[in-house]
């Protein structure tokens, strides 16, 4: 979108010739965060699950689009950390909707009662002991302990 933007910006300042031949953009996107899209996608479409956490910075896009992606099909929780599951209130303090000017609302009756299926995913720079860190926080919710060993 800025690229767009800034070779709209040098046409209007008559500079498209050289746009033309010196601009180039590109929409990239790094190859963790693509899989894990891909990944959702191939979720989604086997089969959405009652419930999805997205786990990642409030002010990553990436992180966004993902729960963005998730919201399409099914009741999805984007929280920052494992902090926001809360084991003895039983809530999730999750931010539920795009953008970095959302506030996080925190809800008490996230979770359904007995057996549910529970999808999660992350942003490419949210590191695995976090996301476990958590799993573990649901895991007490419905009263399993659990410690990761290693």
């Amino acid at each position: 979108a800025i690229g767009a933007r800034i070779r709209e910006a040098m046409v209007e300042g008559s500079w498209e010739e050289y746009a033309e031949s010196h601009f180039r953009s590109f929409g990239t996107i790094c190859s963790a965060t693509q899989e894990r899209q891909d990944a959702i996608e191939a979720m989604m479409d086997e089969g959405p699950p009652e419930v999805m956490i997205v786990m990642g910075g409030y002010n990553s896009s990436n992180t966004d689009h993902l729960a963005h992606l998730c919201r399409k099909f099914t009741t999805t929780y984007h929280i920052e950390d494992a902090a926001c599951i809360d084991p003895e209130d039983r809530t999730i303090r999750h931010k539920p909707d795009v953008g970095s000017a959302t506030p996080e609302v925190v809800v008490t009756a996230w979770m359904p009662e007995g057996p549910f299926d529970l999808g999660m995913s992350a942003g490419a720079s949210t590191p695995n002991n976090k996301i476990g860190e958590a799993l573990v926080r649901i895991l007490e919710i419905r009263g399993v302990e659990y410690q990761f060993t290693g």
